[in-house]
């Protein structure tokens, strides 16, 4: 019997909107029905893109901050701390208002301040139906959490375990949610290695990952380093122009804006440096790519690089030398890139869609018996 799915993202660069989108497509692709909202749009008026333009200043510019405010709400700690369940309550009355007229079986935040709010909205007994979190970060930070949420899925069984440690409730991993066009063989991957062949012949090509919004720390001078070490780095910009006019500028350089055929670009590539731990990492391990952390964005970038590295998906240079290295090593083939690849590929085990609809099943039929 087919469900009906509310799920509840984040404008917040394009990642948890990827994640919600791919969800959908899962779900639909089962029968069933998919209704997708952004919870900074539920918030009162001019909130929501004030916290969207705020984090994404904060970001760019000032990085210590960020940091600040990272330790302050979101890391783990003894005693009171702040959190934003406060700030998800003044987007309740519109989400129950979806509730009302769409009726979904489960509701679904792939952000963590919608995780907040349905948790939030569950415990105070307004949610009458389940809401299962899917948490996009390898590091959980206590804003995912809320004990008021029935289930947790999660990219990596860690993440599940310190999810079940923290609220005592269930979790599971179901790996990473990227889009399936990045499992596959990429159709356009044979056209940007002549691309790129022709831009630098016998540079093996690197790309530079920045986010949608192409925010990272000192993007220009990593990509000169590559340059000099007899890399292309392609240097993904996303939606930041002036990031991408800046890049161009530099020689060597190969610099684009928002790439629709990311994953031929990304197959392309012999690596992948990345910042932040975040959707564009997960799409290279899908698409068979190694990928090194280095200088992340602070918080959750800076928390989740760490993670990975921890568990072997990928490698972390803390200086340019080791990026170097680790990139010699990386881009040439042999045991250590192959193990790489496939320490990556073994995330992609799981499928977070097939979760969601035992989740909906097992509500019909707990509604049926009641």
């Amino acid at each position: 019997m087919s469900g009906r799915f509310l799920v509840v993202s984040a404008s917040m660069g394009s990642g948890h909107d990827a994640v919600a989108a791919e969800l959908a497509r899962r779900l639909e692709a089962r029968g069933h029905r998919v209704d997708r909202t952004d919870v900074l749009a539920l918030l009162p008026a001019g909130l929501g893109p004030g916290l969207r333009s705020g984090y994404r200043a904060t970001i760019r510019h000032l990085p210590v901050l960020y940091e600040g405010i990272y330790a302050a709400f979101f890391r783990p700690g003894a005693g009171p701390r702040p959190g934003s369940a406060p700030l998800a309550a003044l987007a309740g009355r519109r989400l129950l208002d979806l509730v009302e007229r769409w009726r979904p079986d489960v509701v679904v935040p792939v952000f963590h301040l919608a995780a907040q709010l349905t948790g939030h909205l569950r415990a105070d007994g307004r949610l009458s139906m389940p809401s299962a979190v899917v948490v996009t970060d390898f590091a959980v930070h206590r804003q995912w959490l809320h004990p008021g949420n029935d289930l947790h899925l999660c990219v990596t069984a860690e993440a599940a375990e310190a999810v079940r440690r923290a609220v005592g409730r269930p979790a599971v991993a179901t790996g990473p949610v990227v889009a399936g066009r990045f499992l596959a063989p990429a159709p356009g991957a044979a056209d940007w290695r002549r691309r790129l062949g022709a831009r630098a012949p016998g540079k093996p090509p690197v790309a530079l990952a920045a986010g949608a919004w192409g925010a990272g720390t000192r993007l220009a001078a990593t990509a000169r380093l590559l340059a000099s070490a007899g890399y292309l780095p392609v240097a993904l910009c996303g939606r930041n122009e002036r990031l991408r006019r800046e890049l161009s500028r530099s020689p060597g350089v190969s610099a684009v804006g928002w790439e629709p055929d990311l994953p031929g670009l990304l197959a392309a590539a012999r690596a992948v440096v990345d910042n932040a731990a975040g959707q564009t990492a997960l799409e290279a391990l899908a698409a068979g790519v190694p990928v090194v952390g280095y200088r992340p964005i602070p918080g959750h970038g800076r928390e989740g690089v760490r993670r990975m590295a921890a568990l072997g998906v990928s490698d972390r240079a803390r200086d340019e030398w080791e990026l170097v290295r680790l990139l010699d090593t990386l881009t040439a083939p042999g045991a250590v890139r192959e193990g790489r690849v496939a320490a990556g590929r073994r995330l992609f085990v799981g499928d977070a869609a097939a979760a969601l609809a035992e989740v909906a099943a097992a509500g019909r039929v707990a509604g049926a018996a009641g």
